[in-house]
């Protein structure tokens, strides 16, 4: 089977519900790590092990060849949630396992930051186990008002490593619902998300639907919800995502590149911040 063509046979299977379903991830023991002391407690950071090499796949995106699911957590930043002032987002991707499959910093100016909110222009760097850039983001500054057709969001999704476009994401225009077309290199619409009418995490996940141009159902983005304190005090989300095994890895890349999108636009405000930001 061509890994790089997505093929839709059937309905995914085995996906993992998430919150207020799905016990915490234990770490496995790491065994045998150079440098561990014997006796001593083992690393509690555990990569997925690299995959080899495979023929015509980005360098770093090996990873995406071999799972269907990604758990995104945004770290929580101590000062963002002293001062109120808002700090570039970091999150962790983590594979059903727990191990660690890519580390996501955003890059972008302070004053946008604190003058645009969840409007700004940013770049996202997406990283593998040696620090090297992967993935890259580029998200532009956008008016933030969906009753305006020409107002939409996009970003796009490249290879650092190799210079090649990934793929895209636009923003469809729609009245009530979010709805997003992920697009090929070439510009081909391969995958459409629809999220629901509300995206207010009140207790519960809120879900993104995954589908094919055809409407079938193969995967979604979950913001799961993450307890009251949390949800109150930070804007520091988790997110849950599945898609299907065979897709290629640059659609898995764009895929997860919609998580980051998803958060700015409908989860990025804490309950700190007053200030309501519509897509």
């Amino acid at each position: 089977m061509n890994n790089n063509q997505p093929v839709y046979n059937q309905q995914p299977t085995n996906f993992v519900p998430y919150a207020g379903q799905q016990q915490p991830y234990q770490q496995p023991p790491v065994m045998g790590q150079p440098g561990q002391i014997p006796g001593q407690p083992p690393q509690q950071q555990q990569w997925m092990p690299v995959p080899a090499g495979i023929p015509g796949c980005p360098p770093g995106l090996e990873y995406l060849s071999q799972i269907d699911q990604l758990l995104v957590k945004q770290k929580v930043e101590v000062l963002e949630l002293i001062s109120g002032l808002e700090t570039s987002n970091k999150y962790e991707v983590k594979n059903s396992m727990g191990q660690d499959v890519y580390k996501a910093k955003e890059k972008s100016n302070f004053c946008a930051r604190q003058c645009c909110g969840p409007l700004r222009a940013f770049d996202l760097e997406i990283t593998d186990n040696n620090g090297r850039e992967v993935i890259h983001l580029k998200r532009p500054l956008n008016c933030g008002l969906c009753c305006f057709p020409c107002c939409l969001q996009e970003m796009k999704v490249t290879s650092p490593v190799s210079n090649e476009l990934l793929g895209t994401i636009k923003q469809t225009w729609h009245p009530c619902l979010p709805k997003f077309s992920l697009k090929d290199a070439t510009g081909k619409t391969v995958l459409k998300l629809t999220g629901p009418f509300c995206t207010c995490a009140c207790c519960s996940d809120v879900n993104f639907e995954l589908e094919t141009t055809d409407g079938t159902n193969v995967g979604k983005i979950s913001k799961q919800w993450t307890g009251m304190i949390k949800e109150a005090f930070t804007d520091a989300d988790n997110f849950g995502v599945t898609f299907p095994m065979d897709l290629s890895v640059q659609m898995k890349a764009v895929v997860l590149g919609l998580v980051f999108l998803i958060d700015f636009m409908y989860f990025e405000e804490s309950a700190n911040n007053n200030n309501n930001h519509h897509y």
